[in-house]
């Protein structure tokens, strides 16, 4: 059955991909992004076709649409964009988690709020699973962000529990792949980027915290199999790759993967970073049969090559 798709954030990294994927299982997409994070390149291939519709606006402020589900996934998602505008952040999560949870309550539409593992903090349970409450600094550098998500969730069940939304939530771990932003300033892109150019690889304190990283394809399958769940069923569930690898690992990974000259430099840890990240993806296995598929050398083989293609355009 063909279904009207909401996608906000869909010219994001993410965004684009569950585009893709959507628009290829027959839907109809409506696409909404402001492009503060997001690409007209990432859509591109897409704007021409009929049951794609690209709408551009910014969700802080309300929007009247039909549609049968809606993935909420607009927000600025590295550290590098979401601390710019700490107060546009914040305002996207919860006045933009608002105005969706609106349409859905009006036109009785399936709501997906894409969630992050930075709810958890700095988790003193490691790995975290969904019934973790998580140890985040609410007046911190990271706080507009941490704190917007998590008030998004909040919103999420109480729209839930008062008005019957059909709500669901899922919470991301560090994912990575093709279209990510070339400034992106999360660790994958960075590394990548910096080793293609022959630069030094930058790894914050000694590289010994660790982090857990998704392909795209991955994570995207896992959030129309949580969308397309039983009503009972909504989370917040953990989607992520449990391998868990050290920065210092990654970089070196990276490295080899780009036959670069490039050399590791160490500076000074950034306030708040987490020192371990790894999802506890069992419930999103048992419910849902998600597990990912793509290994770490195989989905950083597709991003380089997606980065060198980039950077050899003109335009860089």
């Amino acid at each position: 059955m063909t279904k009207r798709i909401l996608i906000t954030g869909g010219a994001g990294f993410l965004g684009s991909h569950l585009c893709e994927k959507l628009l290829n299982e027959g839907h109809e997409i409506l696409c909404l992004d402001n492009f503060y994070t997001g690409s007209k390149k990432n859509i591109a291939p897409m704007l021409a076709h009929p049951r794609f519709e690209l709408i551009r606006h910014d969700i802080i402020n309300p929007v009247y649409l039909e549609v049968d589900e809606i993935y909420n996934l607009a927000c600025p998602a590295s550290p590098v964009h979401y601390q710019h505008n700490p107060i546009k952040t914040i305002k996207t999560s919860v006045m933009g988690a608002i105005n969706v949870l609106g349409i859905a309550r009006r036109t009785g539409a399936r709501i997906l709020q894409a969630s992050t593992s930075e709810v958890y903090g700095d988790p003193e349970v490691h790995p975290q699973n969904e019934t973790y409450w998580g140890r985040v600094n609410p007046v911190g550098i990271r706080s507009c962000y941490d704190e917007g998500k998590r008030a998004a969730e909040c919103l999420m069940m109480d729209y839930r529990r008062q008005n019957g939304v059909n709500s669901k939530i899922v919470r991301i771990f560090n994912t990575y792949g093709p279209r990510m932003a070339v400034n992106d300033g999360r660790v994958v892109s960075n590394f990548i980027i910096q080793a293609i150019a022959g630069h030094n690889i930058t790894v914050y304190g000694d590289g010994s915290q660790t982090r857990s990283f998704c392909y795209c394809d991955d994570l995207i399958d896992g959030l129309v199999k949580m969308m397309n769940s039983a009503d009972d069923f909504y989370g917040p569930v953990n989607m992520g790759n449990p391998v868990e690898f050290t920065i210092l690992e990654l970089a070196q990974t990276v490295i080899r993967l780009t036959r670069s000259a490039s050399e590791i430099v160490f500076q000074p840890r950034p306030l708040d970073d987490p020192t371990q990240r790894k999802p506890d993806i069992t419930l999103a296995q048992n419910r849902l049969g998600w597990n990912p598929a793509v290994a770490l050398e195989q989905g950083l083989t597709e991003t380089i090559r997606y980065f060198q293609n980039i950077l050899d355009e003109p335009s860089h």
